[in-house]
């Protein structure tokens, strides 16, 4: 546990990428097994612990120290791992500090009642670092900066192996990754067989158009689609067996059991899993309703029906399609496979495209595909083959109501905002944004946050409804779920409005308006 909590620890505290792969990298190298195999799967997201949630983390720090006591330092570090560990007792033990694998085993294998017994003697024999690690382990949440997709980068790296082949064999394999260590740490160990398993691929991904790229492209050698706003996923069916990932490799098949009974194929497919019935694509808010669900209901089935409009093909029938081209890999998706495909945009110029663009068919499209026709299927995000050309995001002044502390690094500012938008004489919140300002603005921000409070609701500060926000977000549909009826997707503030009046502020009737001209 030592090693691991050095690394949280050192993770931490480098920002840079390349020291966050050499960390990681090294402590592969270097750990044992099974220990770097949790190691990895912690920093992966493929841990959790029924038993072990952070009310039970709260249940036992209270048993220890003043509950008020706790209650405050909690509100002001803003971290749960971080404030149980700085105030856990030291209880002086001389037992040594338990292995990553024991904590791990023992998280995985004991009832609650027995868990918090285990919990309460690993913080006892560890110092306020290991404590700190334990904790962050137990909730899931490490936050030191490490993607899954970094992490597998830096595995790579470790044993000089391409990430492609690591991310190929990823899915077929479970924690502590016994036999991908053996693989990468031997060169004459065999590589992981996936088999027919209906494993995941890595997918393709596009860069988004810069500024002056699109005068550098020839309009002849590109194909456009449409980009729809719904969530990319991969439909995988091998041997009778069916799988619905999302574009991280997530199983969200249980979410969506009208998807797999319609994929009467064997192969694997690319595409974007959308809501709606007869082609109209209902707004992501729709999709919404069943996303991050294990299992469904009929009538949530009904209500909100999902489908898949295709993007592409990697298999077919036991054949690897992504070594063709664009173009022969659409031929053969639209040939053989009984899906909806995503139709291609007609253009002759630039020009025209972008006409097309700024009037798109449907509300549910958030800007164009640009898809070189002879670009092969390649994992991960290749410069040049294909761009995502976005449309302008829509833009909104609204007014701060309300601040929560951050985590990790933020851990000590309000950086967690709501927003609202007039209706009437009253403020009603409109969306929650956390990302768009420099760290400069965020010091700013969280001044005012503090010289502004006029109530407190545990961890959320009410401030009073003075300042500005301009908020860009993507799209907006009506919402049942919020008091406004409205909801933003992906709102981040634009710009701090210092100068504007909070009366001057938009109206929910404006939010209203964007989605009736957005349906025009």
């Amino acid at each position: 546990m030592r090693r691991f909590a050095d690394l949280l620890d050192a993770l931490a505290f480098s920002a840079a990428r390349n020291a966050k792969l050499r960390l990681l990298a090294e402590y592969f190298r270097t750990t044992p097994d099974p220990d770097r195999g949790w190691a990895l799967a912690a920093l992966t997201g493929a841990l959790s612990f029924r038993e072990a949630k952070p009310a039970l983390i709260r249940e036992l720090v209270s048993s220890r120290v003043d509950a008020e006591l706790f209650k405050l330092s909690y509100d002001f570090v803003g971290d749960l791992a971080e404030t149980a560990a700085l105030i856990w007792p030291t209880q002086g033990l001389a037992n040594a500090s338990p292995d990553l694998d024991e904590i791990v085993t023992g998280l995985r294998s004991e009832g609650r009642a027995r868990i918090a017994g285990k919990i309460v003697e690993w913080l006892d024999r560890l110092d306020a670092t290991g404590r700190w690690a334990l904790l962050k382990l137990i909730t899931g949440s490490l936050r030191v900066g490490v993607s899954a997709r970094l992490a597998k980068t830096a595995l790579a790296d470790a044993f000089g192996k391409p990430l492609d082949d690591v991310e190929e064999v990823w899915h077929s394999l479970t924690p502590p990754y016994a036999e991908l260590f053996s693989w990468l740490a031997d060169p004459d160990a065999p590589r992981p067989d996936t088999g027919a398993q209906p494993v995941f691929r890595p997918v393709m991904l596009a860069h988004p158009l810069e500024a002056g790229e699109l005068e550098k492209l020839d309009p002849q050698q590109f194909r456009a689609e449409w980009k729809w706003d719904g969530i990319r996923v991969q439909l995988v069916s091998v041997g009778g067996q069916k799988r619905l990932y999302s574009r991280t490799g997530d199983d969200i098949g249980g979410a969506f059991p009208d998807v797999l009974e319609a994929m009467d194929f064997e192969g694997v497919l690319d595409g974007e899993l959308l809501v709606g019935q007869g082609g109209i694509v209902a707004p992501f808010n729709d999709l919404q309703q069943r996303l991050n669900r294990k299992s469904v209901s009929a009538a949530l089935v009904r209500t909100y029906p999902a489908f898949v409009r295709l993007y592409d093909v990697l298999m077919l029938g036991g054949e690897d399609c992504r070594p063709l081209s664009f173009d022969e890999r659409r031929a053969l998706l639209k040939a053989t496979v009984p899906f909806d495909v995503s139709p291609l945009i007609p253009f002759a110029s630039w020009e025209e495209l972008a006409e097309q663009r700024a009037a798109p068919p449907s509300s549910a499209i958030e800007g164009v595909m640009l898809k070189r026709a002879d670009s092969p299927y390649l994992a991960g995000r290749p410069k040049g083959p294909w761009f995502k050309w976005k449309r302008d995001p829509f833009v909104a002044d609204c007014v701060l109501m309300y601040a929560q502390r951050g985590h990790g690094k933020r851990s000590s500012f309000y950086s967690d905002f709501t927003f609202g938008a007039w209706n009437g004489e009253t403020l009603v919140p409109v969306g929650k944004a956390y990302f768009g300002f420099t760290d400069a603005e965020l010091v700013e921000l969280d001044k005012f946050v503090r010289a502004n409070t006029v109530n407190r609701f545990g961890p959320v500060r009410e401030v009073t409804p003075k300042l500005v926000l301009e908020v860009a977000f993507d799209s907006i549909a009506r919402s049942k779920r919020h008091k406004s009826g409205v909801a933003m997707r992906f709102p981040r503030i634009s710009r701090i409005r210092w100068d504007k009046p909070a009366a001057e502020a938009d109206r929910v009737e404006n939010l209203e308006a964007l989605i009736e001209g957005a349906v025009a």
